[in-house]
């Protein structure tokens, strides 16, 4: 993806876009409309006076709205409001204009405006969704933590709604790596939600980005945040639930992931636990396993992040004919002779080599054969043999410890 164009904040614009978010019955299509004929600073001094909006326009409005947004705009301070904007580091965009966030551009529900703090970049990199309960186990929180940390090392950002439970536990991995983070938040920029997370709202805005299309001031109702949702699955590449109950909010992202196309992948879960009753109900849909970090690279189609065993491996490393001798005892089991004739060596340098990597627990003698110990990853030399298949084994995964939708307004 292109990277994203940071131009300077226009504190007046932004203060104006802030103020039109936040009108009582301005929703995203209403605003939406109003933007695409007028820039924001035309359409804030259009709606002063009930009349001001062109008459092709006027009738997409009631009167009452009308009336009722020039009182409301007339009552505003502008200045107060841009100033306490940049105070905060905010920045906004219009849809159609050069920063908002194409990602969103071709959404069914695009935001009219969309506010940010910190950094826009995040957008550019691969993005993870990684979503869940509030009220998840201490297994659940170790896994979005891990899983988020693993993510944000190989650079992938991960996305999240910055709530309490898996959603907190997954910015917190995702920080501790200092890898990119994003949170889409329900709620106004200015105010962290819940207040618990007023230091992970910081951190964020301060090594990553927090987006919303909510303005300062906005409380978190309930209702705002499904339409939260449609913004944090539209933002990911791959969606991952850690842990939801049979009707958790977090399956609400599902649906909008779904109905945009986008991946959606589960945790596994404990029987005995509603955390996961809604995570393995997924799992029966047909929705892919996450058992590790690996299984949502390969869901990206990035190349394997595996390492070679070897390069893993808490013992020694091994040396050229160390290595040559492991290409051919992993082929099948090989006494000494065969190491003789095979890399045409004497016994003497033959048995020194066996020797040390019996010694460092490379292979094992078993009736004057010599077999490899564990998986072998390298890739087998030339002295090894044309022709000859190789078997050659994976590093295994880590392991991890431990309402309908609403309108989305008018």
């Amino acid at each position: 993806m292109s990277l994203i164009p940071e131009a300077p904040a226009d504190p007046a614009e932004v203060g104006v876009l802030a103020i039109l978010a936040g009108l009582s019955g301005m929703g995203p299509r209403r605003l939406r409309l109003l933007l695409a004929h007028l820039d924001p600073i035309d359409a804030f001094h259009a709606l002063a006076d009930p009349g001001g909006l062109p008459s092709d326009l006027a009738d997409f409005y009631s009167l009452d709205l009308r009336r009722g947004w020039a009182v409301a705009v007339r009552s505003c301070n502008l200045e107060q409001v841009a100033t306490n904007c940049a105070e905060l580091g905010l920045r906004a965009a219009a849809f159609g204009s050069a920063q908002y966030p194409r990602l969103l551009l071709a959404d069914p529900v695009p935001p009219a405006v969309m506010f940010w703090r910190g950094e826009l970049q995040c957008l550019a990199e691969r993005r993870v969704g990684i979503v869940g309960t509030r009220n998840p186990t201490r297994s659940g929180v170790a896994t979005a933590g891990t899983l988020a940390q693993e993510l944000a090392e190989a650079g992938i950002a991960v996305v999240s709604g910055l709530a309490r439970g898996i959603d907190g536990a997954a910015h917190r991995g995702a920080l501790s790596a200092r890898g990119p983070v994003i949170a889409v938040v329900g709620n106004g920029p200015d105010k962290a939600y819940p207040a618990s997370h007023r230091d992970l709202w910081q951190q964020v805005c301060d090594h990553g980005l927090l987006i919303t299309e909510w303005p300062p001031g906005v409380p978190p109702d309930s209702y705002r945040f499904p339409m939260r949702n449609r913004i944090l699955a539209a933002l990911s590449e791959v969606v991952v639930v850690v842990e939801s109950r049979e009707r958790g909010g977090s399956l609400s992202t599902v649906r909008e992931a779904s109905l945009r196309g986008i991946p959606v992948m589960a945790v596994p879960g404990s029987l005995h636990t509603r955390a996961s009753a809604g995570t393995n109900q997924l799992l029966c849909d047909g929705a892919p396993p996450v058992t590790c970090t690996e299984d949502v690279l390969v869901a990206l189609g990035l190349h394997s992040q595996r390492r070679s065993d070897l390069a893993q491996d808490p013992r020694p490393a091994v040396g050229q004919m160390e290595a040559a001798i492991l290409d051919r005892c992993r082929i099948r089991p090989q006494t000494l002779d065969d190491l003789c004739r095979g890399l045409a060596i004497t016994v003497s340098t033959a048995a020194l080599a066996v020797a040390r990597l019996e010694r460092d627990g490379w292979v094992a003698e078993t009736g004057g054969w010599f077999e490899v110990l564990g998986a072998w990853a390298g890739t087998p030399s030339a002295e090894a043999g044309e022709g000859a298949e190789h078997d050659i084994a994976d590093a295994g995964c880590p392991e991890h410890s431990g309402p309908e939708a609403i309108p989305y307004g008018t």
